[in-house]
């Protein structure tokens, strides 16, 4: 039962970090012309899947890092810089980056692209709420998640045209490995008797992963 649950915990990690993000570099060193496209993501979830589209041809940084609340972040020194410097923005939406110079830059960014919103636009049947408010925590969703890849791609192919044949070869790539990580996370929480299937936390943002991996009768 312990491998079992090991297993999951890896497979789980591996799917919320895809490529790993720009923790650990300085502003200072994005900031500088190397010829490559500057991509602004606010979050680690939404830099992962760009960065696994983009590859090479980009260089991404995130905003906002570490252990800091997307919910309540503040725009701080530099940030304005980051956002002229960017070629193109990526953030969550759905309400996820409410606090309000933050909102307030997204809004008024033309650059700008809520992966959150692309997703259930196109699928607002998948659509979750808490009470009247649209749930933003899509990326609990590996299956779900996957479903910004192709936005990303067309966002990236017309600001790059000439890159846009590698962006596809890699959105098809990494949509195939994240529904592998899909399937072996579902077969693996499916395989725990629904009696005894329970998640604790202290966090209502596990309602994705609950109706995708958690309930009875949850499908691949």
């Amino acid at each position: 039962m312990m491998k079992r649950f090991k297993n999951v915990y890896l497979v789980c990690f591996f799917a919320l970090l895809l490529v790993g993000c720009s923790f650990g570099r300085k502003a200072s060193g994005w900031m500088a012309q190397n010829g490559k496209i500057k991509v602004l993501s606010t979050t680690a979830q939404v830099g992962d899947l760009v960065q696994g589209v983009g590859g090479e041809r980009i260089d991404g940084w995130v905003l906002i890092q570490g252990e800091l609340d997307p919910h309540s972040y503040e725009m701080v020194k530099g940030d304005g810089e980051r956002f002229a410097r960017a070629d193109v923005i990526f953030y969550n939406g759905l309400g996820l980056e409410h606090g309000a110079s933050v909102s307030a830059a997204l809004r008024e960014e033309p650059r700008a692209m809520a992966v959150g919103d692309q997703i259930l636009k196109g699928a607002p049947e998948l659509t979750l709420y808490k009470g009247a408010v649209i749930d933003p925590h899509v990326w609990m969703d590996i299956s779900l998640w996957s479903r910004g890849i192709d936005p990303i791609v067309l966002k990236l192919s017309k600001i790059d045209p000439e890159g846009s044949a590698y962006y596809q070869a890699r959105g098809e790539a990494l949509k195939k490995q994240m529904e592998l990580v899909h399937r072996e996370i579902l077969a693996q929480l499916q395989a725990i008797p629904a009696s005894k299937r329970y998640l604790v936390t202290s966090h209502d943002a596990f309602h994705y992963f609950t109706r995708s991996y958690l309930a009875e009768g949850a499908e691949e």
